[in-house]
């Protein structure tokens, strides 16, 4: 599939899977495109398989679970290492995702969350134990995200 586009069903499947993917079943997705739920299943599988989608997670809001501070972490680390120090990061106790930058100093933005700067501390201490500096740090009061509007078909 890396190959060819995808068509105004796949975009379909996609945006109504960022909506709900929990409890939107392929007959709701079949209704939507106009086609029948074995080929909504069928392409889901596709997509699965050639890794358009990567998976499916819950939507956790931190604040309410206990864990009211979402820290965001720039961070600079040696270039040819960024990437292969993801899934190091990852590892770490309270990280929640890793993104890597490509321009600017700050080459990976490494997102915490925890109960106290207590929780948040070590995590820039694991850091620069793995050769990763912190050089500058944000507290968000709130995330939202929205589906992405170009899979709304036309």
């Amino acid at each position: 599939m890396a190959d060819e586009a995808i068509d105004d069903v796949d975009r379909a499947i996609l945006h109504a899977l960022q909506e709900d993917a929990r409890s939107m079943s392929s007959g709701d997705i079949a209704e939507r495109t106009g086609t029948s739920d074995s080929t909504v299943r069928k392409r889901i599988q596709r997509l699965e398989s050639d890794g358009m989608i990567k998976g499916y997670s819950a939507d956790i809001d931190y604040q309410r679970s206990g864990y009211p501070l979402r820290m965001l972490l720039f961070c600079t680390a040696a270039i040819p290492e960024r990437g292969d120090l993801i899934p190091d990061i990852l590892d770490i106790d309270g990280v929640v995702s890793v993104q890597e930058l490509v321009t600017g100093e700050q080459n990976l933005l490494v997102t915490v969350v925890g109960e106290s700067d207590s929780d948040i501390t070590p995590v820039a201490q694991e850091l620069l134990d793995m050769g990763v500096t912190v050089a500058d740090e944000v507290l968000v009061r709130s995330h939202e995200t929205e589906p992405f509007g170009e899979f709304v078909p036309e």
